[in-house]
């Protein structure tokens, strides 16, 4: 099969940001399939090409897959209307790819949402089937954080026009691929007739406790590292570390550090404050890859795990923290509730790997916070169980091949035995 897969964000593991596409096309390509993989330039990425672009793109194999790489920078630290211009810069290139070479199928990974046009064209112009996979919920993720009266909202004519992109995408598709099941009722309400569920998985190979340990300058040594690496963005919500930092520092809690990794618009505005208020037990950490990441995580006592406290999160959100987290064997603490408690609750897949306390508590935070940083033992088992759970459900290569076999079948090459 010759596929292109649409992924403007993609990096591969010498990159800061997710590399669930990087293992995805991987997988496909060992498989035996003739991959293409078209990106633009993402803050943080690393695609692995090397030399000048020319005429706007550059190209070259990578593990096995062909990558080609537009030249169109994006990034969570620009203004909405330079991302904008980025989204559809990406998708005017990427639609000239889809129709100038023959393919037998398109994989558009969103977001962004403009990712669906170019594989809309090619399913109207050239008969190319495509499949739609939902990373986050667009535009039902931005019209939450409209309604919670959060900066970071989209105008109402956008999200007009984000609804029936959404819906045309959802509909025409072959097959919808969604991280969660919450993402997948999103496609079913739109009119999608074969939904799957592909959740993030668990790079054992990049964390795990084969990594050896990092930690930074600021860090004493016998400090517990409670560590966030990720987005820094209005719906990350931040500021809840910051907050729970000063509960911790005003009750004399000395053993405990938070470290906060990664890049975004509130970057700025959080180190501002945590400056503001003389927290010395906060350190920021310019974004890093992957291989550092784990390397930290190693090194870390906790996994920290925050969102914003919109209620649509619960089950809208699938971040790659989380997995990173429990592949390197650490207890987590999020203010997140729904399917990001559930994964760290006691239950039929083993005992409690984490500590998960309502949204927009800050107190709570801080408490489990504390209560792990003072109790070593009690991380130590759950870390071991997050670690198990990594293992046993969570492994990527699983998820890679369940994926493989849906685009597969997409393509008309095998049947799908089951849809989730």
């Amino acid at each position: 099969m010759r596929l292109l897969y649409l992924h403007q964000h993609y990096s591969g593991p010498g990159g800061a940001t997710a590399t669930r596409a990087h293992a995805m096309a991987r997988a496909m390509a060992a498989r035996g399939h003739a991959v293409t993989l078209a990106c633009g330039r993402y803050d943080g990425a690393v695609t692995g090409l090397a030399g000048p672009f020319e005429g706007g793109r550059r190209e070259g194999r990578v593990a096995g897959f062909r990558v080609v790489e537009f030249d169109i920078p994006c990034g969570n630290g620009q203004a909405l209307a330079a991302r904008t211009g980025a989204f559809l810069r990406y998708a005017w290139r990427a639609g000239g790819l889809a129709l100038a070479e023959e393919f037998d199928l398109v994989l558009a990974s969103s977001t962004p949402l403009t990712v669906a046009l170019p594989a809309l064209a090619a399913r109207r112009m050239r008969g190319v089937p495509y499949v739609f996979e939902i990373r986050d919920p667009w535009p039902e993720l931005p019209r939450a954080l409209s309604e919670a009266r959060m900066p970071g909202g989209v105008p109402g004519p956008v999200l007009e026009g984000m609804e029936r992109l959404a819906t045309a995408a959802c509909r025409g598709a072959a097959a919808v691929i969604a991280l969660t099941e919450g993402m997948a009722e999103t496609a079913r309400a739109r009119g999608a007739s074969r939904v799957h569920v592909v959740p993030n998985g668990c790079d054992l190979d990049l964390f795990g406790p084969q990594v050896a340990p990092w930690r930074p300058e600021a860090a004493g040594s016998a400090e517990v590292l409670a560590v966030y690496a990720g987005a820094h963005g209005r719906a990350n919500g931040l500021h809840a570390a910051l907050e729970a930092a000063t509960i911790l520092r005003n009750a004399g809690e000395r053993r405990l550090r938070l470290v906060l990794v990664g890049e975004g618009s509130e970057r700025a505005r959080l180190m501002a404050e945590a400056a503001r208020r003389d927290l010395r037990n906060v350190t920021f950490l310019d974004p890093m890859p992957k291989t550092q990441v784990a390397a930290l995580l190693s090194a870390a006592g906790i996994g920290l795990h925050l969102l914003a406290p919109v209620p649509a999160f619960a089950e809208w959100t699938a971040p790659n923290k989380l997995m990173d987290c429990l592949a390197a064997g650490l207890p987590v603490v999020t203010n997140a509730a729904g399917r990001a408690a559930r994964l760290l609750e006691a239950g039929p897949d083993g005992p409690a790997c984490g500590i998960a306390a309502p949204p927009g508590d800050v107190p709570a935070l801080a408490d489990a916070l504390a209560a792990l940083a003072g109790a070593p033992a009690r991380r130590v088992a759950m870390g071991k169980a997050a670690r198990g759970r990594a293992v046993r459900l969570w492994d990527r290569r699983l998820h890679a091949a369940r994926f493989c076999e849906i685009l597969e079948a997409a393509a008309g090459l095998a049947p799908l035995a089951r849809a989730a």
